[in-house]
Order: structure tokens, then C-alpha cells, then sequence
């Protein structure tokens, strides 16, 4: 850490796999961070997290505070909830018809086998309002929960 802050981005990236392709490449670029030590970093940072979901494309939060001498923390958060909720169902994706077609569902255990992945960043250490959380995000999804 060295010196003032000039920005501060708040990325979501698959784990173990960025890239200098577009968009993240010239994001970093026009903000002047070493995009080859960045994607070093990034990567094997989150190597670890692409096995645990057998390499699956999880996405995880990350914030990169970049400083005026071109030098960067990164904060490497949990993966995001809705990925976190397809890698539970086995999907690549969402709904092809969102608010027409429910048609996968969540379990209690699944909500609580993701709130236990998720709960070191979330704002609650109740795990019940973690679940509930994470079921408003799969209704969100247009994803049913098993009662």
C-alpha cells in the first residue's frame, strides 16, 4: 500500500480464470494496473476455490483498490450467490423464461450448505437470515424452495 487511493473497483471474476481479454484487460489497463500481475495474482488466488467447485465457472467478488504509484490490493470475497445456487443445481445458466418457468428447486440443505460457503462475508451471523437471504435470491432467479 503506497500512497493516495485513485479508484477503487469492485469486480466479479471467474475463479482461477481471468484473462487480459475484454472486458477486465482494458478496465485494468485504463486505470493503470500491471494487468499480467493482476491475472498472477487474481488466479492463483483463487485456484483453490475453482477445485473445491470442480472447475466450474463461479464467479467471485473482488475489490481492487488501485493507488496513484500504479500499485493495487485485492480483496478476494466469496463466490456471488446466484452462481453459487446453478453450481448447487448442476446449471450452466438461468431460466430460458424467466417469470413463465420454475422449474428447478432449492432444498433447506441446499440454502444451508450455501449460506456455510457464503457466510464469512455476509451481513448476519444468523443462519437463518443467511438462508433467507439466499432463498430471495433464487426466487429472484425464478428458482422454487422446498418447504
Amino acid at each position: 500500500m503506497a500512497g493516495k487511493i485513485t479508484n477503487i473497483l469492485n469486480l466479479e471474476i471467474p475463479a482461477g480464470k481471468a484473462q487480459p481479454a475484454p472486458p477486465l484487460g482494458p478496465m485494468l489497463g485504463a486505470n493503470g494496473v500491471n494487468i499480467g500481475q493482476f491475472i498472477k495474482e487474481f488466479n492463483e488466488k483463487t485456484m483453490e476455490l475453482m477445485k473445491q467447485f470442480g472447475g466450474a465457472d463461479v464467479k467471485v467478488k473482488c475489490i481492487l483498490t488501485i493507488y496513484a504509484d500504479r500499485s493495487f490490493d485485492l480483496k478476494i470475497w466469496s463466490p456471488v450467490t446466484s452462481n453459487l445456487i446453478l453450481w448447487k443445481l448442476k446449471q450452466p445458466k438461468g431460466s430460458g423464461e424467466p417469470n413463465k418457468t420454475k422449474i428447478w428447486k432449492l432444498t433447506k440443505k441446499d440454502l444451508e450448505e450455501i449460506a456455510q460457503l457464503k457466510k464469512w462475508d455476509m451481513n448476519s451471523d444468523n443462519l437463518e437470515s443467511m438462508m433467507k437471504s439466499i432463498a430471495g435470491t433464487a426466487k429472484n432467479m425464478w428458482i422454487d424452495i422446498e418447504k
